[in-house]
């Protein structure tokens, strides 16, 4: 029955935030940040605003996506989607490469071009605006010194087709709130009589919101709405179910109808982001010329009726387990950093991981904005999946004879060095399987000078264990984490010391990224060529 059809918050659950969206007759396509995993920009598909499927990234070495393994928190973020005159747009900007950059399709499945580099206009956060008589604008926040708090939003014409700048910079405005922080995320519209500019400020955390302003001409001066900010849940307290909404992109339907997809955190027990920041959407109305956002209640709702004018459209869900009996890799697993070194394969219908020299944990340093990392020979050997889920159980084979000091097994991972490895290791020339926690203390942020970090691993048990394959597993219960092991899934047993999910997900991490489950091997500064065969990975949500 229609009155079953609902849409579900976070329509797409895990670490996918900044989402922006557009529609081409009756699809709905989206792309989200993947900051430093590969490949990168992921891309959906809707039909009916509510169910979700991944079709393709945009950004991998086919086109000359490159990012570092660092801290997590680099890379690409902030993409915009769009279609034009039978073309799909993505405008982001690459922290670990040449700043801003556009790339086409004609299928958003793909395959998408090789970036386009924006060298001629300075900002961050670019956004691409084709108006109706076909005239293409970059809208992005820059520097400012007249502005109270530095900063100011420009429109700049733009020659799509020859990627240029093609006409005068201009400042249409400012920011809703005197010296307001971080104002971000800018969006034009043409609806109407007017332009409207959405953007975020407040920062991507719990003071995270929408604000908009309008103008009757593109490139005027923008004013700013009385009813400001149309969306937040800053003012619903740190315990709220749903934390750092913000960040919003509209779209409409074909019967006229408007939402508003934006990006926002479930909290799990406190100020405790294990997911990071998601993709959520809700309803909008249109009011005396204003956007009323979740019109009768003003915030963010785990649920709503789904649009009555669309096609009911479910897909698959994502599989629970990968066996690796195709030489492929599917879309919900990703790299940390691209991987350009050869440490991984797919070889009778098990998954290789090479102990790359490069350590899991290593002290951290920030990252150099103006003069990123290009190095091609410092990858991490990992591969995982994004949490998607507070209740969840992971099992992995492994068969892995380590040498010297290298190490492999299950991850549990934030950002910033915050982690849980259950790894088979030597110690004393024996094999043991031990548990290891690494957690970080910060000061500033890695991208301004000053950033300092100090990172803290310790063994909280350690057994020894035979030769031969292993099955490690990890039962988490919100910020409960069991660890299990043994010669098979018939024969696990529970390390005695348990997992406090809370100390790799601690409220100063902001939740910028999410959690990452998944395997590696590692020779832990030494060179080595050994492997690490993984016959199957499951994740399954409760």
């Amino acid at each position: 029955m229609q009155s079953d059809r609902i849409i579900r918050n976070p329509i797409i659950p895990g670490f996918y935030p900044d989402p922006s969206i557009c529609r081409v007759g009756g699809d709905f396509y989206l792309a989200c940040s993947s900051f430093e995993l590969y490949p990168g920009i992921p891309v959906f598909h809707s039909r009916d605003l509510a169910n979700w499927e991944q079709i393709s990234c945009a950004m991998t070495m086919e086109n000359g996506f490159h990012t570092t393994a660092n801290m997590g928190t680099g890379g690409v973020m902030a993409p915009t989607i769009r279609y034009h005159d039978g073309t799909f747009y993505i405008v982001n900007c690459n922290f670990a490469d040449r700043g801003n950059f556009y790339v086409t399709a004609k299928d958003p499945r793909g395959p998408w071009s090789e970036p386009h580099w924006i060298t001629d206009i300075p900002d961050i956060d670019c956004s691409l605006f084709f108006d109706r008589d076909g005239s293409c604008y970059l809208v992005s926040p820059g520097n400012d010194p007249e502005e109270d708090n530095g900063r100011a939003f420009f429109l700049t014409p733009y020659d799509i087709v020859n990627g240029k700048v093609c006409g005068e910079r201009k400042k249409i405005w400012n920011s809703a709130l005197r010296n307001a922080w971080a104002p971000e995320a800018p969006h034009i519209y043409h609806i109407g009589d007017f332009y409207y500019l959405l953007i975020a400020e407040g920062g991507t955390e719990h003071f995270h919101s929408v604000m908009i302003a309008r103008c009757g001409t593109v490139d005027g001066w923008y004013e700013g709405y009385r009813g400001n900010p149309i969306m937040t849940h800053r003012h619903l307290g740190l315990y709220y179910p749903i934390d750092n909404v913000g960040h919003a992109d509209f779209v409409d339907t074909p019967d006229g109808s408007w939402y508003a997809v934006m990006l926002g955190s479930r909290i799990i027990d406190g100020q405790h982001k294990n997911f990071g920041r998601e993709t959520y959407i809700c309803p909008v109305e249109w009011e005396r010329g204003w956007p009323v956002l979740s019109p009768g209640t003003g915030r963010m709702e785990f649920e709503y009726a789904a649009p009555a004018d669309l096609p009911w459209t479910p897909y698959p869900p994502e599989k629970d387990r990968d066996d690796f009996d195709t030489p492929e890799l599917g879309l919900h697993l990703s790299f940390w950093g691209t991987p350009y070194q050869d440490f991984w394969k797919i070889e009778n219908g098990c998954l290789r991981l090479t102990c790359l020299k490069r350590p899991m944990v290593r002290q951290l340093r920030g990252f150099d904005v103006e003069h990123p990392d290009q190095s091609r020979d410092d990858c991490v050997s990992f591969l995982g999946r994004r949490q998607r889920s507070a209740d969840f159980d992971v099992k992995l084979r492994m068969d892995f004879a380590p040498a010297g000091k290298e190490a492999a097994g299950l991850v549990i991972m934030q950002a910033a060095n915050h982690e849980y490895r259950l790894e088979k290791t030597l110690e004393n020339g024996k094999s043991v399987l031990r548990l290891v926690l690494a957690v970080t203390e910060q000061k500033g942020l890695p991208f301004l000078p000053g950033y300092e970090a100090r990172t803290e691993e310790r063994v909280l048990e350690s057994r020894e264990v035979p030769e031969g394959p292993l099955v490690l597993a990890l039962e988490a219960r919100r910020q409960d984490y069991t660890f299990r092991f043994g010669p098979d899934e018939d024969h696990l047993r529970a390390f005695e010391t348990r997992g406090d999910g809370a100390l790799i997900n601690p409220e100063e991490i902001g939740g910028m990224i999410g959690t990452m489950v998944g395997m590696f091997a590692t020779a832990n500064g030494e060179e080595s060529s050994n492997q690490a065969a993984f016959g199957y990975f499951e994740m399954k949500n409760i």
